[in-house]
């Protein structure tokens, strides 16, 4: 079955791709296993070596990399450049760190230790809204620690997947260390069920994560769920308001709005609730819509058409349920998938603005008495990935830290990914983390190595 290459900006059909036969998906795979084997055994300092290469090519290749990436899902041409830059810097610091994070624990004396060997051959399932970056917090510390991988990447944004395999092969990566899949989504089941296959990592939606961590669950093998998140951003009665509401704006339209750890929910006390809003909504309105290869656009085009078509049911059944729109909410008509920023209020806990996920610039605003109030709402959701919290009292910050049921909490801060802190969330925004030290352990066997009566040489 053909697969797609479509510029979102214009419905322009760029590429297709045929997907891969069962004959060549078996010589990945074959090809991925005889390098396992091989990698594991190449020395730290060798791994290292590949990824600083790694990162030279991504320098390189910096500019058509960031346009490929706005001409194949949308994303503004100044944060597609950020985006292959970070990932250049996520290869050099597991290069520097690799060893550290990487070496013998000693218990007891030198022959009572805690060692880690890679697990193999890691299948990744990864997402369209950071082609880039989504690839390479997992492909970097799982490649430092011994594994290789196995790219299965979005349908809508094949000549990016191709483009990492580019990068590697250019670096000099030995075969079978990094390939990409051109497959369906439908063929993971079966991917994920090979033997050759020893771990999973996903990052995706709700759904896909139920089924990819059941599929990987019934046969066993070790997986890794970043999902989706409905991330509340809490406005407390001490915070510097007018910076809350200008870094609401970025939170919330951070890639178009597609991003799992954009601020969804804000909500804001009584206290500062009209001086809030007021800012916020003025800078939602003040955003500039278009052409995402002009420097001055800061929302592009939502990635494919369904994802629009999703967005915007996913509003008209708020407003329904009793949500009012302040701005924007209305699709607008031309060529390209473009949704206006977009605020809601009086939004009922029951619709989606509150419950779900929705992947586009739209904020749900809501009015709360006071921090406890606050603290209420921000956990009843059944998402828990990160979440944002303004205040100028410590004892009210370390008791949001403690109470917030999420993986991450940035407190006068939006939510971001950060290669030296570790990345994930909890409940049915899924389990395990990437970046840091623990995402290069997520992947390794963890050994205990105990000798006795060994005599010295």
């Amino acid at each position: 079955m053909p697969i797609a290459s479509v510029n979102p900006a214009t419905g322009e059909l760029l590429r297709t791709f045929f997907a891969d036969d069962a004959a060549t998906v078996d010589a990945k795979l074959a090809s991925a296993a005889q390098g396992a084997h091989e990698w594991a055994r190449t020395p730290i300092s060798e791994r290292a070596t590949l990824l600083t290469r790694v990162a030279d090519r991504l320098d390189a290749r910096a500019e058509f990399l960031a346009r490929l990436c706005t001409t194949e899902m949308g994303k503004p041409i100044q944060a597609a450049r950020d985006e292959v830059a970070k990932c250049a810097a996520a290869c050099r610091a597991y290069a520097q760190n690799a060893a550290t994070f990487l070496a013998p624990e000693v218990v007891d004396g030198p022959l009572q230790s805690v060692h880690v060997s890679p697990l193999g051959v890691v299948l990744a399932v990864m997402p369209w809204n950071f082609p880039f970056w989504q690839v390479f917090r997992f492909a970097a510390p799982a490649i430092a620690a011994g594994n290789v991988a196995l790219l299965k990447h979005a349908s809508n944004v094949p000549q990016c997947a191709l483009a990492i395999a580019a990068v590697f092969a250019e670096a000099g990566a030995p075969s079978g260390v990094f390939q990409t899949l051109l497959v369906e989504g439908a063929g993971v089941e079966a991917l994920i069920a090979d033997p050759r296959i020893a771990a999973v990592t996903l990052t995706g939606s709700e759904p896909a994560g139920r089924a990819v961590g059941a599929q990987a669950g019934h046969h066993l093998k070790k997986v890794v769920l970043e999902l989706g998140g409905n991330d509340p951003f809490i406005v407390l009665a001490s915070a510097d308001v007018e910076r809350a509401a200008d870094v609401a704006v970025a939170a919330r339209t951070v890639n178009s709005g597609q991003s799992c750890i954009a601020a969804k929910r804000f909500i804001v006390v009584d206290a500062v609730y009209d001086r809030f809003l007021t800012r916020f909504v003025a800078g939602m309105r003040a955003l500039v819509v278009g052409d995402p290869m002009q420097p001055h656009t800061q929302i592009g085009p939502l990635a494919t058409a369904a994802i629009r078509a999703e967005v915007a049911q996913q509003v008209e059944a708020s407003v329904q349920a009793g949500a009012r729109v302040l701005c924007g909410g209305i699709v607008p008509p031309g060529p390209g998938n473009y949704y206006p920023p977009t605020v809601l209020l009086d939004v009922p806990r029951a619709c989606p603005a509150a419950r779900d996920e929705i992947f586009g610039p739209v904020a749900a605003v809501f009015r709360v008495a006071d921090a406890a109030a606050a603290l209420e709402l921000a956990n009843d959701s059944r998402f828990g990935l990160g979440a944002s919290v303004w205040t100028h009292d410590i004892r009210e910050a370390d008791a949001f830290a403690a109470d917030l049921h999420v993986g991450m909490v940035f407190v006068n801060d939006l939510v971001a990914s950060d290669v030296r802190f570790p990345f994930g969330g909890v409940r049915a925004s899924g389990h395990g983390r990437e970046l840091a030290r623990h995402g290069l352990r997520e992947f390794v066997n963890i050994k205990t190595v105990r000798m006795s009566r060994i005599a010295a040489v």
